[in-house]
């Protein structure tokens, strides 16, 4: 009877944590940062139904053509990940689609990026609208460089340059 024991006011989740890792590694031929995003479904499926006020489920077929759940996706990405050059420029963040892996999700991006990176401004807010202990990793990866910055409630938007 150890189910009757966990009876209480919080659900079960699947994980203890909040966190997101976010893999930014620019393609220089195409001359474009490729990004993926890697999220907990059951909380993101949380913040997009808050969003729309209507119950969202991630699990099934995703990433097709007419996946209906894209729209909803692309909007909560857009407003919870942004970049500024360091010439204050607001660069464009193309949305690719998403994918569902086991229990996370995959929302891939394309930031066409010509100039070289000096560095800027970085916005990665994604579920702290939830929760208080979100994390979000971001791993930028640029002419064989690596830096990981780390987002957090108190800390949303970070200087980032190599």
């Amino acid at each position: 009877m150890v189910a009757g024991c966990l009876v209480g006011s919080r659900p079960l989740t699947l994980h203890d944590f909040h966190a997101s890792v976010t893999q930014m590694q620019y393609n220089s031929k195409e001359r474009t940062f490729e990004i993926s995003v890697r999220i907990f479904t059951d909380d993101f499926e949380k913040a997009l139904s808050q969003e729309t006020n209507t119950k969202v489920h991630l699990s099934g077929s995703p990433g097709g053509p007419n996946d209906k759940n894209d729209p909803l996706i692309e909007k909560y990405i857009r407003s919870h990940f942004a970049y500024v050059n360091s010439q204050k420029q607001n660069k464009v963040i193309e949305y690719v689609g998403h994918e569902v892996e086991a229990d996370a999700n995959w929302i891939y991006l394309e930031m066409p990026y010509a100039e070289p990176f000096k560095g800027g401004s970085l916005k990665q807010n994604a579920l702290m609208e939830l929760f208080d202990d979100q994390v979000n990793m971001v791993n930028i990866q640029y002419q064989g460089q690596k830096k990981t910055f780390v987002f957090k409630k108190n800390q949303p938007v970070q200087d980032v340059s190599f």
